[in-house]
């Protein structure tokens, strides 16, 4: 393809809110790469341990349960973009929080508070839905994704220098006040630019009528999740094991490699550095592959890729083992958040799609997430229980033994795969 034209597809597919959650997304995608990776050994550095990691991750969706059926109710019927600034607002000062925690009991509280941001998380879904034509979905969430991790490169290596010279403590709470500067800085800009793409819709929420609101939004889930197509429903049971394979090791990539493998943060750092740069390098080409292959054979690939390569950390003893391990991490990620995305839109009804994402999430899930950051947009209400009691376990499972968890991401990862192969296809028509 000339390169005129591949610059004209480009700003074709990343424009108007496209190019607003891609520079956003690029400010809060290098905050959470810097805090993240080493969020665990601020737990433990305020007197906790690994099973108080395990709770401190437990209590961080919990909020989500009351929150995302109204927020997927109101995303159908109020502004977006009210909503997702108002879930930016709440972010700020809920990171201001964990600035200034003096124990991990503060961090627990806060990290059960955080829950309520999830507020903006179907807004947002269905606003990138709307903005992107079925047939650029791959390729334009790919597009974006790369944007917003641009910075997210040097983010976890910068972070790792940072904690190694000021301590697991002082460390990362200099970067969680990093991180509130640039979620004030998101905040402002969505509130100034963002664009709705459906008419305006008034809902006005009060005290009085939250009750009869999460009645409403409670009640009529049942039967929206029954009338989901049978590919919808697999891949929300795909998307849950994702979570919950997430869930449970997550916290504990960066410890069991200082404490178990010695590494030094540092070099963590470099090899997470060195994940991001060839995820981001790929993630357009594999957008293009997702768009011409096939949604469900790109995910199989990614599946399989990392049902072979997550289990064998524990079998790592050296940095560069680790970083090859990642590395194909890195390869079935970039495939899958584009694939398991545009899939998501393809099938979810568009009248619906609001209340369809805060139930399951907008798809975009992070295979083998080396962090706390085990939730976001890709977050939905199904998938907040079996994320919350597989976050508690993991605590519990390192504690017991530290390979534990990854024996857990090998059963999750193969009952995955095998859903996607027996039920899981593509749409003969994507929804617009």
């Amino acid at each position: 393809m000339p390169k005129n034209s591949i610059i004209s597809n480009a700003k074709r597919l990343v424009s108007g809110n496209i190019m607003i959650f891609s520079i956003t997304g690029l400010l809060g995608n290098f905050a959470r790469a810097m805090v993240f990776p080493y969020a665990s050994l601020y737990v433990l550095a305020l007197g906790g341990n690994a099973k108080t990691i395990g709770w401190v991750n437990f209590l961080r969706p919990l909020a989500g349960l009351i929150v995302f059926p109204i927020a997927g109710y109101l995303t159908d019927r109020a502004s977006r973009v009210k909503l997702i600034v108002l879930g930016n607002y709440l972010s700020v000062v809920f990171v201001l929080i964990y600035v200034l925690a003096f124990n991990w009991q503060v961090i627990a509280i806060a990290s059960l508070l955080s829950g309520v941001v999830v507020l903006g998380f179907p807004p947002r879904s269905a606003l990138i839905a709307d903005s992107l034509s079925p047939e650029d979905r791959g390729r334009g969430m790919a597009t974006m994704n790369t944007i917003s991790s641009g910075l997210s490169i040097f983010a976890p290596y910068i972070a790792g220098l940072v904690v190694e010279f000021s301590g697991s403590n002082t460390g990362v709470r200099t970067l969680y006040g990093a991180m509130l500067v640039l979620y004030l800085a998101s905040a402002i800009i969505h509130a100034r630019c963002l664009k709705e793409s459906t008419p305006q819709r008034h809902a006005h929420l009060t005290l009085s009528s939250l009750p009869g609101l999460l009645t409403e939004a409670y009640s009529g889930m049942p039967t929206l999740l029954r009338g989901l197509p049978t590919s919808l429903k697999a891949l929300a049971g795909v998307i849950i094991l994702s979570f919950m394979a997430n869930g449970v090791a997550s916290p504990f990539w960066v410890v069991y490699a200082i404490e178990q493998i010695d590494l030094p943060s540092s070099q963590w750092g470099l090899i997470l550095l060195c994940e991001t740069a060839l995820r981001l390098m790929i993630l357009i080409p594999a957008g293009v592959v997702v768009d011409r292959w096939g949604r469900t054979t790109s995910l199989l690939v990614a599946l399989l890729l990392s049902t072979v390569a997550m289990p064998l950390f524990i079998l790592a003893k050296s940095f560069i083992a680790v970083l090859l391990i990642r590395l194909v991490i890195a390869v079935a990620s970039a495939i899958t958040i584009p694939a398991c995305s545009a899939l998501m839109a393809d099938i979810a009804p568009r009248e619906i799609r609001g209340q369809v994402m805060a139930a399951l999430g907008q798809g975009g899930v992070m295979i083998g997430a080396a962090g706390g950051g085990t939730g976001g947009p890709g977050t939905g209400f199904i998938i907040t229980l079996p994320l919350m009691i597989s976050s508690l376990a993991g605590g519990y499972l390192y504690a017991q033994k530290p390979t534990y968890p990854w024996f857990f991401v090998l059963i999750a990862s193969t009952f995955a795969t095998i859903l996607t192969m027996l039920f899981i296809r593509d749409p003969k028509r994507a929804e617009v």
